[in-house]
């Protein structure tokens, strides 16, 4: 299938596409910060340099979209029909670098928390975010479907 974009429309569009202070990261940053919970952004220095830290409370939060790591949603499941074998293995690439990232944080004493953008649907995601943050779970997956 051709794409309907031309090379340099499609260029333009997927330089659009941010990789920080994206809508569901800046939502949970809002949660959080009404909740009273400090934070620092980027996670320099850490293995997948987290999109936020709390360092003393030793949580690494990562805000990820569906598609782009591979969820096991609707949306994340959805197969590109244009190139499909480049973000067939983009997105697997990516899967395996997310579950790297977070088994390295896990070892060096991390709670890693991982955020869906499917999950930030939910009625109680606010209150279950907050709770995850402040309990002291090894890692935890928030999405739409459990909160493992």
């Amino acid at each position: 299938m051709s794409d309907v974009f031309t090379p340099e429309q499609r260029s333009a569009v997927m330089r659009a596409v941010k990789g920080r202070d994206t809508t569901p990261e800046l939502a949970v940053r809002r949660i959080l910060r009404a909740a009273g919970i400090g934070y620092r952004l980027g996670g320099r220095g850490l293995p997948g340099r987290p999109d936020l830290v709390m360092q003393g409370r030793r949580v690494a939060v990562f805000v990820h979209g569906c598609f782009w790591h591979g969820h096991d949603c609707a949306r994340g499941a959805r197969q590109p029909k244009a190139n499909a074998d480049y973000w067939t293995a983009k997105i697997g690439r990516n899967r395996a670098r997310d579950a790297v990232a977070a088994a390295a944080l896990e070892a060096a004493g991390w709670r890693v928390v991982t955020v869906w953008e499917c999950g930030m649907k939910d009625p109680g995601f606010a209150d279950r975010l907050v709770a995850v943050v402040r309990d002291q779970a090894a890692a935890v997956s928030i999405s739409a479907a459990s909160s493992d």
